[in-house]
């Protein structure tokens, strides 16, 4: 006979979650609080501008690819993927910019023009980055953490040496290349982990092997392709979807949860799977069933939280790419503005995507899409006179950088910040990528994916196993429905 399963929220995490479990033969129901699937990953649009409201960068191609071939899909049964070509750009300074090529040849001489001797180590750099690529996104990333006992098979142990878990990002960078440009390009995919380069294991170098080597993709349409593809195959497979539905209560009766409580009505199941924000579902919905104190939760170090301005732009932009990194201000003092003395930055560092350089279907005819990004520490002041200081700030920079008056063409300006983020998502602290990615936030070090007082009721997304990002999210819901299969088998 079939269970019932209730999975809350409709990011990443929970439409694998609920994908794996359909296939696996179980009644899976979706509660998504918003009118829309998506999570964070949700769109809007207005004038004619389509707007991705928050990943844009699709990397790990191949986590993709996997995850649709589980289900004897590919990707493209459900849109065109390309790969961008410049990756991306990286701005230093006015007329001072790197275009990192997407071919790996051209990237080694980029790096060699910069710093002579410094293709050969970076390749070397790559090498055992794709090592850890490939021990980390294809096994540790698939356990779910429960003991240490999980990582005690040989491969792991002989290769903890090279896997760098215990030496330090900013170190392992610096003992390959010296240039700023060069240690800033390398050190740029890890700045959303949650930690300085210098409290960040090595391991996450493998970030590099996907930047560098997997290479930079755009789902022609826009990220939310993914969702709609994915709320495509659960539905395929039998999922139900229930939108503006806001959990408010985990009922349950001594060691089991029976059901949930929405604003609504009330659903029953056999097991509950929660992929919306891990502290709201522990402190304000189980109740007494809680895992964690609050205590454990105010030691939590977070990945930084963001202020987004979405732009339409009555005109075509030039000096842009599809995607931009502004390093035109000390990366230090921005890092430790986010995470060491956590406060509004001073002179932030910046990223602007104009996908309408890729794709024009996401703005009307002669016009942009831009997306523009300040990554911020969680849990600080959030006002409508600090977001404009901060748009004031970085379109002073982008106009003067790339040589253009754009505020007087601005048609359409949306904001989002650590208030809408706890609106939306209910997020801790206003938080907009999880937990981070720390080596005291590592493994089972991680909140767990099960609750310890209810035997039926687990959890999945950024904030547990294995973390924060796209493609963990994927995997995070492959792992929950895995451990359901284990323990509930029908």
């Amino acid at each position: 006979m079939s269970k019932k399963v209730i999975v809350i929220g409709s990011g990443f995490s929970s439409l694998s979650s609920a994908c794996f479990l359909a296939k696996a033969g179980y009644d899976v129901t979706v509660l998504e609080k918003n009118d829309s699937p998506g999570g964070r990953a949700r769109k809007f649009e207005t004038q004619g501008f389509v707007f991705d409201m928050g990943p844009s960068w699709y990397w790990m191609p191949d986590v993709f690819d996997k995850f649709f071939a589980s289900f004897g899909k590919k990707t493209s049964d459900y849109y065109n993927l390309v790969r961008l070509s410049p990756s991306y750009k990286v701005v230093f300074g006015k007329e001072n910019e790197l275009l990192v090529p997407s071919n790996i040849n051209e990237f080694y001489a980029m790096c060699e023009n910069l710093e002579k001797g410094s293709a050969k180590k970076i390749e070397q750099f790559l090498k055992e980055a794709e090592y850890k690529y490939q021990v980390g996104i294809n096994e540790l990333v698939y356990k779910p953490s429960h003991s240490l006992l999980e990582f005690a098979d040989l491969k792991l142990l002989n290769g903890i040496i090279k896997l760098d878990v215990f030496k330090s990002f900013s170190k392992h960078v610096r003992s390959f290349v010296s240039h700023p440009k060069l240690i800033e390009l390398l050190e740029f995919p890890i700045l959303f982990l949650g930690a300085l380069p210098e409290n960040t294991p090595a391991l996450y170098s493998l970030m590099n092997y996907a930047d560098i080597k997997l290479g930079t993709w755009y789902p022609m349409g826009g990220m939310f392709k993914i969702v709609e593809a994915m709320v495509s195959l659960a539905t395929e497979l039998g999922v139900k979807f229930k939108y503006n539905q806001n959990v408010v209560k985990i009922v349950s009766e001594g060691k089991k949860a029976t059901g949930v409580q929405t604003e609504t009505g009330a659903y029953f199941a056999d097991i509950i799977v929660s992929g919306a924000d891990y502290h709201h579902t522990d402190t304000k919905l189980l109740n007494g069933s809680r895992n964690y104190k609050d205590s454990y939760w105010e030691k939590r170090v977070m990945a930084p939280s963001s202020l987004i301005f979405y732009l339409g732009i009555n005109k075509r932009l030039k000096n842009l790419l599809h995607h931009n990194l502004f390093f035109d201000k000390d990366f230090k003092i921005h890092a430790n503005e986010i995470y060491t003395n956590p406060q509004w930055p001073s002179e932030p560092l910046f990223y602007v995507s104009c996908p309408s350089v890729t794709d024009k279907t996401v703005a009307p005819e002669n016009c942009e899409n831009l997306f523009i990004l300040i990554p911020v520490a969680p849990g600080i002041e959030d006002t409508e006179t600090i977001r404009e200081k901060y748009y004031e700030m970085v379109m002073d920079r982008l106009e003067e950088i790339t040589e253009q008056k754009i505020r007087e063409n601005v048609v359409y300006k949306k904001s989002y910040a650590h208030n809408n983020f706890i609106s939306d998502y209910n997020a801790f602290k206003g938080n907009a990528y999880g937990l981070a990615n720390t080596l005291k936030q590592t493994a089972i070090l991680k909140p767990a994916l099960k609750n310890k007082n209810l035997n039926n009721f687990f959890y999945t997304g950024q904030l547990t196993v294995p973390g924060p990002g796209v493609p963990p999210s994927l995997i995070s819901g492959e792992v929950v429905a895995n451990e359901i299969k284990k323990e509930f088998a029908l």
